[in-house]
Protein backbone atom coordinates (compact mmCIF):
# COMPACT_ATOMS: atom_id res chain seq x y z
CA UNK A 1 0.00 0.00 0.00
CA UNK A 2 1.25 3.43 -1.17
CA UNK A 3 0.28 7.16 0.29
CA UNK A 4 0.64 9.95 -1.65
CA UNK A 5 1.17 13.39 -0.03
CA UNK A 6 -1.34 15.88 -1.42
CA UNK A 7 1.37 18.77 -0.42
CA UNK A 8 4.38 18.98 -0.26
CA UNK A 9 6.14 18.30 3.01
CA UNK A 10 7.55 21.85 5.06
CA UNK A 11 6.19 24.54 7.36
CA UNK A 12 3.81 26.76 6.85
CA UNK A 13 4.25 30.36 7.12
CA UNK A 14 1.41 30.53 9.92
CA UNK A 15 3.70 27.65 11.96
CA UNK A 16 6.48 29.83 11.47
CA UNK A 17 4.90 32.72 12.79
CA UNK A 18 3.56 31.17 15.94
CA UNK A 19 7.01 29.57 16.71
CA UNK A 20 8.34 33.35 16.10
CA UNK A 21 5.69 34.71 18.43
CA UNK A 22 6.40 32.19 20.92
CA UNK A 23 10.48 32.84 21.15
CA UNK A 24 9.53 36.75 21.33
CA UNK A 25 7.19 35.76 24.41
CA UNK A 26 9.10 34.21 26.41
CA UNK A 27 12.47 36.98 25.50
CA UNK A 28 10.44 39.55 26.41
CA UNK A 29 9.84 37.43 29.44
CA UNK A 30 13.42 36.68 30.00
CA UNK A 31 15.10 39.49 29.59
CA UNK A 32 14.31 42.39 31.94
CA UNK A 33 15.29 39.49 34.80
CA UNK A 34 18.75 39.58 33.42
CA UNK A 35 18.78 43.36 33.38
CA UNK A 36 17.53 43.70 36.75
CA UNK A 37 20.29 40.98 38.05
CA UNK A 38 23.22 43.01 36.44
CA UNK A 39 21.58 46.14 38.10
CA UNK A 40 21.60 44.35 41.57
CA UNK A 41 25.19 42.53 40.98
CA UNK A 42 26.69 46.27 40.00
CA UNK A 43 24.77 47.48 43.17
CA UNK A 44 26.62 45.10 45.58
CA UNK A 45 30.03 44.81 44.55
CA UNK A 46 29.58 48.61 44.95
CA UNK A 47 28.17 48.66 48.40
CA UNK A 48 30.97 45.79 49.32
CA UNK A 49 33.95 48.53 48.26
CA UNK A 50 32.03 51.47 50.17
CA UNK A 51 32.55 49.23 53.07
CA UNK A 52 36.31 48.78 52.90
CA UNK A 53 36.99 52.43 51.99
CA UNK A 54 35.10 53.00 55.34
CA UNK A 55 37.23 50.62 56.79
CA UNK A 56 39.87 51.49 55.14
CA UNK A 57 39.74 54.98 56.80
CA UNK A 58 39.08 53.74 60.18
CA UNK A 59 42.54 51.74 59.97
CA UNK A 60 44.34 54.64 58.71
CA UNK A 61 42.31 57.36 61.17
CA UNK A 62 43.35 54.59 64.25
CA UNK A 63 47.10 54.00 62.92
CA UNK A 64 47.92 58.06 62.01
CA UNK A 65 46.38 59.09 65.27
CA UNK A 66 43.84 61.37 62.95
CA UNK A 67 40.26 61.72 64.84
CA UNK A 68 37.00 62.18 63.35
CA UNK A 69 36.74 65.31 61.45
CA UNK A 70 40.42 64.87 59.92
CA UNK A 71 40.71 65.69 55.94
CA UNK A 72 41.27 62.31 53.88
CA UNK A 73 43.32 62.54 50.69
CA UNK A 74 41.60 60.07 49.09
CA UNK A 75 42.69 57.65 47.41
CA UNK A 76 46.82 58.32 48.14
CA UNK A 77 45.96 57.63 51.96
CA UNK A 78 43.68 54.93 52.07
CA UNK A 79 45.50 52.22 49.23
CA UNK A 80 48.09 51.15 51.55
CA UNK A 81 44.73 49.74 53.51
CA UNK A 82 42.95 48.27 50.96
CA UNK A 83 43.53 45.13 48.48
CA UNK A 84 44.57 46.99 45.24
CA UNK A 85 43.34 45.63 41.91
CA UNK A 86 45.23 44.46 38.92
CA UNK A 87 45.89 48.13 38.09
CA UNK A 88 47.40 48.84 41.57
CA UNK A 89 43.99 51.02 42.63
CA UNK A 90 41.06 51.32 44.55
CA UNK A 91 38.75 48.93 42.12
CA UNK A 92 35.96 51.25 40.80
CA UNK A 93 32.68 51.15 40.82
CA UNK A 94 31.44 48.72 38.40
CA UNK A 95 28.17 50.62 37.07
CA UNK A 96 31.12 53.81 36.42
CA UNK A 97 30.49 55.87 39.60
CA UNK A 98 33.43 57.60 41.39
CA UNK A 99 34.08 57.00 45.39
CA UNK A 100 34.61 60.12 48.11
CA UNK A 101 34.99 60.17 51.21
CA UNK A 102 35.79 63.60 52.68
CA UNK A 103 36.97 63.14 56.33
CA UNK A 104 37.83 60.66 59.01
CA UNK A 105 34.06 59.39 60.27
CA UNK A 106 32.15 60.43 57.48
CA UNK A 107 30.55 57.28 55.25
CA UNK A 108 32.07 56.75 51.89
CA UNK A 109 29.90 57.81 49.18
CA UNK A 110 29.32 56.68 45.05
CA UNK A 111 28.32 59.32 43.01
CA UNK A 112 25.84 57.21 41.81
CA UNK A 113 24.47 56.46 44.83
CA UNK A 114 20.63 57.49 44.74
CA UNK A 115 20.65 57.91 40.78
CA UNK A 116 19.92 54.16 39.98
CA UNK A 117 17.97 51.43 41.47
CA UNK A 118 18.97 49.73 43.83
CA UNK A 119 21.26 52.72 44.77
CA UNK A 120 24.88 52.66 45.87
CA UNK A 121 24.07 53.64 49.39
CA UNK A 122 26.15 51.61 52.45
CA UNK A 123 23.13 50.56 54.56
Amino acid sequence: MKFKLSQAAGFTMVEIMIVVCILALLLAIAVPNYVKQRASAQANTCINTLTKIEAAANEFALINGKKTGDVINYPADLSPYIKLNSNGLIPPCPAGGTYQIPAVGAFPTCSLSNQVNPPHIVP
